[in-house]
């Protein structure tokens, strides 16, 4: 049977087809389960100190948008997003919460005195169990939320190319839903 004879040779071009389509889609753009669900129960201790440093109640607490970021001190790609986040913080109508991802407080303190801080709050999250409530596949990884709802999430560093081109649409957005 002739149509046999060319099996192998179909089979072999739906594969090279489908590894065509792989190489196209960006790995840093997977769609989070989160979207459009409230943000994770959550309380964290300070980088200093006792008591509560963030939780799910300052997110909601907080008018207008609220972004929170997933950072290390031994993340390099932090400190090259750092400059975005400040950027961010000085928006009116954001606030930027911080949460430290398996981080040595001190560390993170003198990451925070190095660079600036942008936070409006930061919480330890010293063995990572939050950051797996959230998803969050590494650092720095950044959620933007409204009335305690994700909205978007951002895999990877933000750079100051992407603010006008991807952040600040998205905030504007969202800031135009609250009537901000």
């Amino acid at each position: 049977m002739p149509l046999k004879r060319f099996l192998p040779l179909f089979v072999f071009a739906a594969i090279f087809v489908a590894f065509i389509i792989g190489l196209q889609l960006n790995p840093r753009e997977v769609p989070s389960a989160l979207i459009d669900k409230p943000a994770p129960e959550f309380s964290l201790p300070p980088l200093q100190g006792g008591g509560v440093g963030l939780n799910t109640t300052d997110l909601k607490m907080t008018d207008g948008i609220v972004v929170v970021n997933f950072f290390a001190s031994w993340c390099g790609p932090c400190r090259v997003e750092h400059p975005a986040l400040e950027q961010l913080a000085d928006i009116p109508g954001v606030t930027l919460y911080g949460i430290a991802y398996k981080d040595r407080p001190e560390n993170s303190i003198a990451f925070l005195k190095s660079l600036g801080n942008p936070y409006t709050k930061v919480g330890a999250d010293l063995k990572g169990r939050n950051a797996i409530d959230w998803g969050v596949t590494g650092t720095p990884e950044t959620f933007f939320l409204k009335d305690g709802i994700i909205r978007y999430q951002h895999i990877g560093p933000i750079h100051q190319v992407q603010m006008a081109d991807k952040i600040l649409p998205i905030l504007k957005e969202l800031q135009q839903e609250t009537g901000l």
